[in-house]
């Protein structure tokens, strides 16, 4: 297993979020977590890069025990997180924005996964001058998947790439996501369009309350009736 999570738990303040969540992800896999909003989704994600520490529990990449690891080791080791809401630097240009994500490598490897980048992503070439913060919703979603893939990772965490999208944007989106898979990357998913990520998904567990409730397969869990009733409206 490239990631393997136990027992683990985090908090805000007082406020528990997570309940021992135990969780693993194969070489190679496409992992998708589904659930309503506030069940944990987001936090587990911060949780795993290291953006909030965990109160309990352990986590392993690749081998190593990184539960008290710093964000920036954990980017280091091939851990790169793309944010909810995209979070680009707004005033920098796009290709600034791209080449902050490559910050852990030396600046002479990076021009060829630049024009790589570029090459998946042909509007973000068009509009490299640009200011980030003129780019649209979708624009910005491939920047920020542009910029976390710089760092050459080894677990690509995506936390609601589909969030305010117009539906066309969407399917961009989980296309370029599948191409990341078909590639060999290892994605962990978080979305709320439950459906879309599951359909994809090797396999996928469905949180609720902090905790995980349902662990499947991806087509499994799409034809089961609890899933089907709760998070896929039929």
């Amino acid at each position: 297993m490239l990631l393997e999570v136990a027992g683990l738990e985090a908090q805000y303040g007082r406020i528990r979020a997570l309940h021992g969540i135990d969780l693993a992800v194969a070489e190679g896999e496409l992992l998708a977590l589904v659930g309503a909003n506030g069940a944990g989704k987001t936090t587990l994600l911060r949780t795993i890069s290291g953006v909030l520490p965990a109160s309990a529990g352990r986590v392993r990449f690749r081998g190593e025990d990184v539960t008290r690891a710093s964000p920036s080791r954990r980017v280091a080791l091939g851990i790169a997180q793309v944010p909810e809401g995209r979070q680009v630097f707004a005033p920098l240009s796009v290709e600034d924005n791209i080449l902050l994500g490559g910050w852990t490598r030396p600046a002479r490897s990076l021009a060829a996964d630049l024009e790589r980048h570029y090459a998946a992503f042909p509007a973000l070439r068009d509009k490299r001058r640009e200011a980030a913060g003129n780019l649209s919703g979708g624009q910005q979603q491939m920047l920020a998947i542009a910029r976390a893939l710089m760092a050459r990772p080894r677990l690509l965490l995506l936390d609601e790439p589909s969030m305010g999208l117009a539906p066309l944007l969407v399917e961009e989106i989980f296309r370029a996501i599948v191409r990341l898979r078909g590639e060999g990357m290892t994605i962990l998913l978080v979305e709320q369009n439950a459906h879309a990520a599951l359909a994809i998904a090797d396999r996928g567990y469905v949180l609720e309350t902090g905790a995980i409730v349902l662990q499947d397969t991806g087509p499994a869990l799409l034809a089961n009736e609890r899933v089907k009733q709760a998070y896929l409206g039929i």
